[in-house]
């Protein structure tokens, strides 16, 4: 079976998208980079949970998972609605690509595997601000650590599915999930983090007959 090449390039190294040089600094980081920023953060969420509003364990541990779920249907939403949206305008298309057409052309592009800080922390500032709008503060602070959670483990676990080799058969699943949105369907399989949602509304990788696509994997994915 022969599949349309979905891709431009497996190279690690990155391709330039600015001419100016403080545009393309903002538009790429070094994968360990949100770890710093967002480990400190979800340890203030955790502490004021803790120390400040006592939660029961009971509690703690509902608003944890909550969270949790939350970035989940997030990551899912705005893989597929936002970043896979088409616009027609060429405006449009030359956002649309810098957001998210060049990690499809070049996908092991090492410097644009994670959100860079000019996007991360404006995103999480507005969520900040969209989720303590209507959850109630005893359980917003925890909420809001594992939603912060589930966004770095979905950078980490994006950045090494393109580039890491991990063993285990959950692993391989998850990987060969993404992998498959890479180089075989870009139109299914959004879920990185967790193919939870994919399942849920029956976004997974089927033909029209709905039996399962034969996976094509370039040999260096």
């Amino acid at each position: 079976m022969t599949t349309k090449k979905l891709y431009v390039s497996n190279s690690p190294e990155s391709t330039r998208l600015f001419e100016q040089g403080w545009m393309e600094a903002l538009s790429k980081v070094h994968f360990s980079v949100p770890l710093f920023i967002f480990i400190p953060a979800i340890g203030y969420f955790v502490y004021q949970s803790v120390v400040t509003e006592r939660l029961t364990a009971l509690d703690f541990f509902a608003w944890l998972m909550l969270g949790l779920l939350a970035w989940t249907l997030t990551e899912y939403i705005m893989h597929r609605y936002i970043f896979h949206f088409h616009p027609t305008s060429e405006w449009g298309k030359k956002l649309h690509f810098i957001f998210h057409g060049v990690h499809h052309d070049y996908p092991c592009d090492r410097l644009r595997l994670v959100l860079p800080p000019s996007v991360s922390i404006p995103l999480a500032t507005g969520f900040y601000f969209l989720w303590s709008s209507f959850i109630p503060k005893p359980g917003f602070y925890i909420f809001f650590a594992a939603f912060l959670l589930g966004y770095l483990v979905y950078d980490m676990f994006h950045y090494a599915i393109h580039h890491l080799e991990v063993k285990g058969k959950l692993w391989n699943t998850l990987k060969t999930h993404h992998l498959k949105h890479h180089y075989v369907d870009p139109d299914a399989g959004f879920g990185v983090s967790s193919p939870l949602w994919d399942h849920i509304v029956r976004s997974n990788f089927k033909d029209e007959k709905g039996s399962k696509k034969r996976e094509t994997l370039p040999a260096d994915a």
